[in-house]
């Protein structure tokens, strides 16, 4: 009996541990969702078809990526394989569920050569990609990746996690395949010849001179650190930007799709309207007793869509890079107003799973996090929601948070509540009486 509980102990070892992961994950996700759910309501299920053709063409085709020629196609070889590469993970959880080699060799044939060779060229691509992006971000050639500012500090060093951790899960799988292809040809029982090796080929000749069982304990412990290293990466996605790997597909699928510069509906504002247009209308029973809000100080004044913004943020920049207020020295950056939502929702939401579900502190993510000064820098030109690769918008939040300051605070610039004055003294933004306004025609 013991012999053979010996013979399992690896199966159950790696059931322990992808169910572990695994578990963690669903927490993970279930923490995330609950704080996004702490948004206003907001019902985005109409237009399917657009919708869908959105997401097929932005997270999945990366279209707005490739604007960017450079990032964009070393992107795309990064997200080629981390889709592509999931066909071999899935083999390697089965194949330690079972205790089986390449499960999927003997069904898939030649079909199966083809498959591993591609995936280490994705897996070599990836590596180079990696690097790329490591020069490009620490070599000072592109100002919006330098790690100052918005950057500075953790953003800056989770990059470097995410990427270097990258660069060792391909490289313990072309190690693994390496030494396993040296013990298919030696005939080792266990290792079938199957699979195709183009680049890891190259790494063979380092081990000719291995014994079998120094190559065995390679190829188990590449193996095991490849899908351990997955399972840990899965797992730090929750608490990194690249969280976008998948918040990319649901964030583009609920994309605005009315014309950019047209800015959100405030129903508490109409309502106001109204009822000032017409002197006979009578107020909702339902919110007479309580005052209306208008826009947001907090996340929770924000939309669910809104919050799903936040951490589907890649912080790649382009939106700060292409904003007309950051190119001039204004204070505002998209970026780091998404950010900003993100940190506040995060830690609301650490503290409501402590306290409960409506605990409040004293913060508000308007003044704590986010200044006015940055708000109203914002000329809402859309050039940021443009340009970001998921479609995120960040004038929306500019646009709640302002209507606040304005409409609960009383807190426009002067500028701004002159214009405000002229309009409801004189009907139009200027000084003049409107009995004056054709004076300019005649003194022509």
């Amino acid at each position: 009996m013991y012999p053979a509980t010996m013979k399992y102990l690896p199966n159950i070892l790696f059931l322990m541990c992808f169910l572990a992961g695994s578990g963690y994950f669903a927490w993970q996700m279930r923490r995330i969702i609950r704080n996004i759910r702490m948004g206003r309501p907001l019902n985005l299920n109409n237009r399917l078809p657009e919708r869908l053709k959105i997401m097929a063409l932005v997270a999945l085709g990366q279209s707005k990526m490739v604007r960017r020629p450079l990032a964009g196609v070393m992107h795309v070889i990064i997200y080629l394989g981390f889709i592509i590469i999931n066909i071999e993970v899935l083999e390697i959880v089965l194949d330690g569920l079972l205790g089986s080699h390449r499960l999927f060799a003997p069904y898939l044939g030649r079909l199966y050569d083809v498959l591993i060779g591609s995936f280490e060229i994705l897996a070599a691509g990836v590596i180079v990609a990696c690097l790329v992006f490591l020069i490009r971000r620490y070599g000072g050639q592109v100002q919006r990746l330098k790690p100052t500012g918005d950057l500075k500090g953790w953003p800056s060093r989770d990059a470097v996690i995410i990427l270097a951790t990258e660069i060792i899960l391909m490289t313990l799988f072309l190690t693994m395949n390496a030494a396993d292809g040296v013990l298919q040809t030696r005939g080792v029982d266990h290792y079938i010849r199957a699979g195709a090796f183009p680049v890891s080929a190259g790494l063979q000749p380092l081990f000719a001179g291995w014994s079998e069982a120094g190559l065995v304990f390679l190829e188990r412990f590449c193996w095991w650190g490849h899908i351990l290293g997955i399972l840990a990466f899965l797992n730090y996605l929750p608490h990194s930007k690249h969280f976008h790997i998948i918040l990319a597909f649901p964030n583009t699928f609920y994309s605005k799709l009315e014309p950019k510069g047209q800015l959100p509906l405030d129903e508490n504002v109409l309502k106001e309207v109204r009822m000032m247009l017409d002197p006979q209308a009578q107020p909702d029973s339902a919110s007479s007793d309580t005052m209306p809000s208008f826009g947001a100080k907090d996340v929770t004044d924000l939309t669910w869509k809104q919050l799903l913004d936040a951490y589907s943020c890649t912080e790649c920049g382009r939106c700060t890079s292409e904003c007309p207020a950051n190119l001039t020295g204004k204070l505002l950056s998209p970026r780091k107003i998404m950010m900003s939502v993100r940190d506040r929702m995060e830690e609301l939401g650490r503290l409501r799973e402590k306290h409960g579900p409506h605990y409040t502190d004293n913060k508000k993510l308007l003044g704590d996090y986010i200044t006015p000064e940055e708000l109203w820098a914002c000329t809402t030109c859309n050039a940021c929601a443009e340009a970001c690769p998921v479609n995120i918008d960040p004038v929306s939040v500019i646009v709640d948070l302002r209507r606040s300051l304005v409409m609960e605070s009383s807190a426009a610039p002067a500028a701004l509540n002159a214009m405000f004055s002229n309009v409801e003294n004189n009907g139009a933004p200027w000084q003049f009486s409107p009995a004056d306004r054709a004076n300019w025609i005649y003194e022509s």
